[in-house]
């Protein structure tokens, strides 16, 4: 592998897109939380499916020319909070972005490479030249983990260094990956270790503890010490969340069942917020291991 913060590198592991892209949805701050899962995703999991058993020829990449500083702007520049850091690839996900080009176009690629070197942005040339889909997003395909990816797109993204700039060939064509931004998946935590805690004054005094159903479902049944961040309600409260919650200190975010609160989580996580732990199982969960006294519903 040849790096480019600085050098151009060339994998030797060829890729393609992911097989499934659940975990790449996004959140936007609107008057209800919108989840966002792009049709081509469709896409990508048509062409993995047929990849995935194939056996892939060795790519010799075209010459590259002198190595030189590369400029990041545009989406290479995000201010990602999430920090790079040394933990497991199985745990990781990494932000991704592409650009894919016929795989006889020898020539073109080199003339991108060239331009990349020559410091324009990937999401530009994407949005030109690439012929994947994602090319409306400037080549990003969002946030991935080990497991969505076909394993020679994996062998190459998951070896990245920050901002590095890896080209490999599929059966599809050649590309050129950045790895943009990495973080740790939301933790989840089991309803009897969160009770277990709720019994230190300690922690519920310390701990944000929130509660992200609807006030109809607050009034069936509730858990001490959880303030109510209504989900439908996210618009009103999402744009100042960090006057409201400390993005230092541990978050814990409950439901009824755990999907509503992962979605959040996993937004405050993209916000900066440090250690934010998903409820497993929810309030659900809770009455039927903890206290059957809660009602359920």
């Amino acid at each position: 592998m040849f790096r480019v913060t600085g050098t151009l590198s060339a994998a030797s592991s060829p890729a393609v897109v992911a097989a499934s892209f659940s975990a790449a949805r996004r959140l936007s701050i609107t008057p209800t939380l919108a989840i966002v899962s792009p049709s081509r995703f469709r896409w990508f999991s048509t062409f993995s499916r047929s990849f995935l058993g194939g056996r892939i020829s060795s790519l010799r990449p075209p010459r590259v020319p002198s190595p030189c500083p590369i400029r990041l702007s545009g989406f290479s520049a995000l201010k990602m909070r999430a920090s790079f850091s040394s933990g497991s690839s199985a745990s990781r996900e990494i932000l991704v972005q592409h650009l894919l080009v016929k795989g006889d176009d020898t020539e073109l690629f080199a003339e991108l490479q060239k331009k990349i070197l020559d410091g324009e942005d990937m999401s530009d040339l994407a949005a030109e030249y690439s012929i994947c889909p994602s090319k409306k997003d400037g080549g990003l395909l969002g946030w991935v983990k080990l497991g969505q990816m076909v394993p020679e797109f994996e062998g190459a993204a998951f070896k990245a260094e920050p901002n590095q700039v890896v080209r490999c060939r599929t059966q599809f064509g050649l590309h050129l990956l950045q790895v943009l931004s990495e973080r740790e998946p939301v933790k989840d935590i089991q309803v009897e270790e969160l009770h277990s805690k709720m019994q230190d004054p300690v922690f519920m005094d310390e701990a944000q503890l929130i509660d992200v159903r609807e006030p109809d479902e607050i009034e069936i049944a509730s858990l001490p010490g959880f303030k109510v961040f209504p989900l439908r309600q996210f618009g009103t409260w999402a744009p100042d969340i960090t006057s409201k919650l400390n993005p230092e200190k541990d978050v814990f975010v409950l439901c009824k069942v755990g999907g509503r609160s992962m979605q959040v989580a996993n937004w405050l996580q993209s916000q900066g917020f440090k250690s934010v732990y998903n409820v497993a199982g929810g309030i659900q969960a809770y009455s039927h291991k903890v206290d059957p006294s809660i009602p359920t519903y």
